[in-house]
Parts: C-alpha cells; structure tokens; sequence
C-alpha cells in the first residue's frame, strides 16, 4: 500500500470504482523555479521508488523522489523530440525519439550505451512526417517511433509507430531479430502502433491508436486477439495482478484534418482499467472538465508503480494547446495514489 496520503485544506479529488480508486494529485512534481515539462510524454519509476519524468522542455529527463521532491535532470541538449520511455530491472533506461527516427539506451545515470536506428534518418515508407495516412508501404526500422516494451528474455520490441506501421524486435544487445504489420484495418495492420506492453507470460499488448483496439501478439509476431470498445488508445500499462490499464487520447485531441468519430464516441481522454480477460473494472476521465484534477485532456501515458500507484502524462501542447484548444495551464502529469488496497475486489 502507499504511505498516508499527503495533507491538504482542498478537498480530495476520488476517482475510479470499486478496488480501483485514486485520490489525483496534478500537482505532485515540483519542479525548480522556472523550469517547464512543457508536456511530459511518459514517466517510468525505478527500483528506488524514484520517478523519471520523459518531457519536452529543456531538461529532458527529470527525476523526483515518491514524494515529487527533485532530484537531478540529464539528457539537456540531445534528444530532437522525446515520445516513449522504458525502464530495465537493472534500471537501464530507453528513450524513444521521434523525430530522430532513434532510440537510445542510457545508463541508470544517463550515460549513452547505444542507440538503435540512424539519428535524423527515416526508413522509405513514404511517410515524412506524423500523418501514418501518407505511409505507401511497410519497411524497417524506423519511421517516427513512438515507444518500446522489454520482453521476460530481454528482447526489446518497438511500436514504429507514426511514419511506418510495424513492430520491431531486437536482441538485448541490438540485433534485428523480426518485424512484423502493415497498414491497414485488418488483423496484424497498424494505423499508428502507439503504445506497446509485454506481460509475464510474454503476451505482446499493442495500442494500435488510430484504429481504436488493442491487438495482442506473441513474440513471434503471431496475432492472439484484439480487444476494442477503446477510444485512441495512446499506451498501456500492466500491474503484478495482471491488470491492464489503458490512457485513451479520446476523439478530442491531436486528431488528424478530415478524421471524424464514430457515432457515439467518447469524445474527451479517459483512463481504462481491464482485468487480464479483457473485462472492463474501472474507466475515469472523458475530458468534460479536462483540466480538473483527474479529468484528461491528452493521455499519452500511462505507469503502475510497486505501491499500486498511477501516473498518467499528457500531450497537452502538441495535442492542441497550441493550437488554443486548451489552457496552457492545464496539468501535463498527474500521479493517482491509490486508496482502495490492491487484491481488494
């Protein structure tokens, strides 16, 4: 369980039903006087209890103590645009890089051990930019990457993600060993492979964002199902019980000129959480007050750490508060401490 909540006069946002209830804290990080997430992209916790914070302002990688307080910051000046990141049970950590068409493997202290991809140069998909409706065809790594998984071997398999539609799978040490999908509705095809989770047993949960479902692989590449009933679906999340937690960007942010919702649709960003058949236990946000505590304007992220804590990281800016589509003040990290024990169901 996590320790005693923090102490506040404001009265505690509860979010979430029945064993799956969080108070929401937006304002857990305290960064230095001056500093800036301008949007935090993922977080990953390591095995000290500590949080790094993957963002888009000048200091990339930012790590906090469990209870938000700063630590240190590394990465200043190397990355192009930072999307995905992954932690190691050595506490290795990977950053997905977008823009470079790279990924790059740190050092628990952010010291470079090697990058996967050649920075600042794209595979021929014929995508060359973000919009995965320019792709003509399906080729190797990588095009606009969006994030990594680590298998129970060790292996590290790829979302490529926005500018290519297919999985990648390399040794620990960085050799391609497969790839597989191509663009497409049906099974095994990707419109935008976003996010990307592996589970004890090796079972491969790809969010494949823009056709609303998740498909589930082994890591062999052979397809084991899918599961819809999801709303852009940007990154998943698995905890020790098998649970399965889903940060859905909604039919609201970052969508592309001419796409439209179904029928029906949640329209705004919410959180998912699934039981390991695919039975819906808990789904809070939908973005009708998207900067409240607990509400979601662009989930982008999503992280379980030991205590059964959550954290979730928005695309706030890029996924239109640039674009004046939501305050610039909105929350771009939130940490959910959970307050119903988990096994409690």
């Amino acid at each position: 369980m996590s320790p005693a909540l923090p102490q506040s006069n404001a009265p505690a946002t509860v979010v979430g039903q029945g064993a799956f209830q969080y108070q929401a804290l937006p304002n857990w990080a305290h960064l230095p006087p001056g500093w800036s997430f301008v949007e935090a992209v993922g977080l990953v916790t390591d095995s000290s209890g500590n949080a790094l914070v993957f963002n888009r302002g000048e200091h990339p990688v930012i790590v906090f103590d469990r209870q938000g307080q700063f630590l240190r910051s590394w990465g200043e000046g190397f990355f192009v645009r930072p999307h995905g990141i992954q932690i190691g049970p050595d506490d290795s950590i990977y950053c997905v890089d977008d823009f470079d068409h790279a990924v790059h493997k740190f050092t628990s202290d952010g010291r470079l051990v090697f990058t996967l991809g050649t920075r600042g140069q794209s595979s021929d998909t014929g995508a060359r930019t973000v919009d995965y409706r320019t792709i003509r065809q399906a080729a190797g790594p990588f095009n606009f990457p969006t994030n990594l998984a680590l298998a129970p071997g060790g292996e590290m398999v790829i979302a490529d993600g926005y500018g290519n539609a297919r999985i990648h799978v390399f040794s620990p040490d960085g050799r391609l060993l497969r790839s597989w999908g191509e663009p497409g509705w049906g099974p095994a095809q990707f419109h935008v492979p976003h996010g990307i989770v592996i589970d004890r047993t090796g079972t491969i949960y790809v969010a494949d964002r823009e056709n609303s479902r998740l498909q589930l692989f082994s890591l062999e590449g052979r397809l084991l199902g899918e599961w819809t009933s999801l709303a852009r679906p940007c990154e998943v999340a698995i905890d020790d019980d098998q649970n399965v937690y889903v940060a859905e960007l909604g039919y609201r942010a970052g969508m592309f000129p001419g796409n439209t919702p179904p029928p029906g649709a949640t329209t705004g960003g919410r959180l998912s959480i699934f039981n390991a058949s695919g039975e819906l236990q808990a789904r809070f946000g939908g973005g009708d007050n998207p900067c409240a505590a607990g509400d979601f304007f662009a989930p982008h992220d999503v992280w379980i750490d030991r205590f059964g804590d959550m954290y979730v990281s928005e695309v706030t800016m890029s996924a239109g508060g640039n674009r004046g589509l939501v305050s610039p003040d909105c929350h771009t990290l939130q940490k959910f401490v959970r307050i119903s024990p988990p096994g409690s169901s």
